[in-house]
């Protein structure tokens, strides 16, 4: 430290004298930059879609892409989409929430499971147990789809919900996070207390476990509901009958028509704004739940 940073305070102490440079406000100027370049990119294709689920088609392709047209047509939009076909994209929409809704909760709780077990409870073959399940992040889902098929096929649940529902539910992804969260914040202290206050093992895990990991469990949750709810190809492997149809592959049937019919142009957009409004409110609801979290269950 050079002597033109030192000052001597009124007992003669020498002190740090701050540092006025440049170099912290160009840092400060290039991360929120960089920040709002990202932010950009996330927010641009949001907006662009609701944009266009307020044109006609003949707007869509006749007006420029970022900016409204000359007939303001969302309500008419939405509202031909929810009634087209019998109402058959509300079907889509419960179907979307089924598969999403209760396999991300149930795959959440499995992973909360699995991954206490394996952190605080020690047994021969913990680390084969963790090491096959390290395995599993490594293989994409697109693998799997066909022998998933063929073994459904074989127990005869192919084309039904169970066919999507089933493989939802394990998020080796999730058991590996737990796993790492549960050994980092579950203290064996409190787990000892409990014990001696007489709580067998089933209510430490409900009662202390699962409330240490919420923000472990919110982000597994999280990941298993986007990743299920955008989830095409596995639908598309295992499902035949249009009314087990997800959102995802109802709008991939209307996008494939519009060479035939331009009004499924208007269908898909407004599908699509619809599609995303459950993503948006299950981030703005859950992300407290998240930063919350990150107190709960610590020793004091």
């Amino acid at each position: 430290m050079s002597t033109k940073e030192l000052t001597r305070d009124p007992a003669g102490q020498p002190t740090k004298k701050p540092v006025k440079s440049g170099r912290r406000r160009a840092s400060t100027i290039i991360v929120t930059g960089v920040l709002v370049v990202v932010g950009l990119y996330f927010i641009i294709p949001v907006y662009w879609v609701f944009v266009a689920a307020t044109k006609t088609t003949g707007d869509l392709f006749g007006t420029f892409g970022f900016g409204f047209g000359k007939t303001f047509a969302l309500w008419h939009n939405l509202g031909h989409v929810l009634s087209y076909d019998g109402g058959i994209f509300v079907r889509w929409f419960f179907n979307s929430i089924l598969y999403a809704g209760v396999g991300s909760l149930l795959a959440t709780y499995f992973a909360a499971a699995g991954g206490y077990a394996l952190a605080k409870y020690k047994f021969r073959g913990n680390n084969t147990v963790f090491g096959l399940i390290l395995g599993g992040v490594l293989v994409p889902g697109t693998a799997t789809a066909l022998p998933l098929f063929l073994l459904f096929s074989q127990l005869g649940l192919a084309n039904t919900y169970w066919s999507v529902l089933l493989p939802s539910l394990v998020s080796p992804f999730g058991l590996f996070l737990c796993r790492i969260y549960a050994a980092a914040t579950v203290s064996d202290a409190l787990m000892e207390a409990a014990r001696l206050d007489g709580a067998g093992e089933i209510r430490i895990f409900h009662t202390l476990g699962l409330r240490t990991m919420t923000p472990a469990l919110v982000t597994v949750f999280l990941f298993q509901l986007v990743g299920i709810w955008n989830n095409y190809f596995l639908p598309l492997v295992m499902l035949a009958d249009t009314k087990y149809y997800p959102i995802t592959l109802g709008l991939k049937n209307w996008l494939s028509q519009v060479n035939r019919l331009p009004e499924f142009y208007e269908l898909t957009t407004g599908g699509v704004l619809l599609s995303v409004v459950p993503l948006g409110i299950a981030m703005l609801v859950l992300q407290r739940f998240w930063r919350g979290g990150l107190t709960e269950g610590s020793v004091k």
